[in-house]
């Protein structure tokens, strides 16, 4: 059963299997947001994320950064990313078309930051997913 579909800007369907959703800054004790601390939020986050979906490739999909006017501290600019976190493991049709459509499924873990905590659907769901290249960057696994 999939949580939710989503529509690709060029067309095709992806089906969301499995989501795990964060506070971005959850956890941040000391200091402030700036790119050094979102750096290493986002690489933390990529690295848990690959070595727990192994079987499938993953993406993530860059996030805005805001920069709010004035605002420096002792490690630069303050640089602040959407609030939520968000992991999810995607699939589709086979990319294949040699491939069974019955046995063979197109798949996908994406990492991305969005506004709110709400389950990216239809052509509701946040732009840069919507916008994923899946051919370019899903692998077909067999059923």
């Amino acid at each position: 059963m999939t949580l939710t579909r989503v529509a690709l800007t060029a067309g095709r369907s992806i089906d969301l299997m499995d989501l795990r959703m964060s506070a971005t800054y959850g956890g941040f004790l000391e200091g402030y947001p700036c790119e050094r601390v979102n750096e290493m939020k986002i690489s933390g986050l990529l690295r848990s994320t690959e070595s727990g979906y192994r079987a499938t490739p993953v993406h993530l999909v860059p996030p805005p950064r805001e920069r709010p006017d004035g605002q420096t501290g002792p490690f630069g600019p303050v640089e602040i990313l959407p609030p939520v976190a968000c992991v999810g493991a995607f699939r589709s049709t086979a990319l294949d078309p040699d491939h069974d459509p019955v046995l063979y499924r197109s798949v996908l873990t994406v990492v991305w930051f969005q506004a709110t905590p709400q389950v990216p659907t239809g052509h509701d769901a946040d732009r840069g997913l919507r916008d994923l290249p899946w051919a370019e960057l899903a692998r077909d696994e067999e059923l």
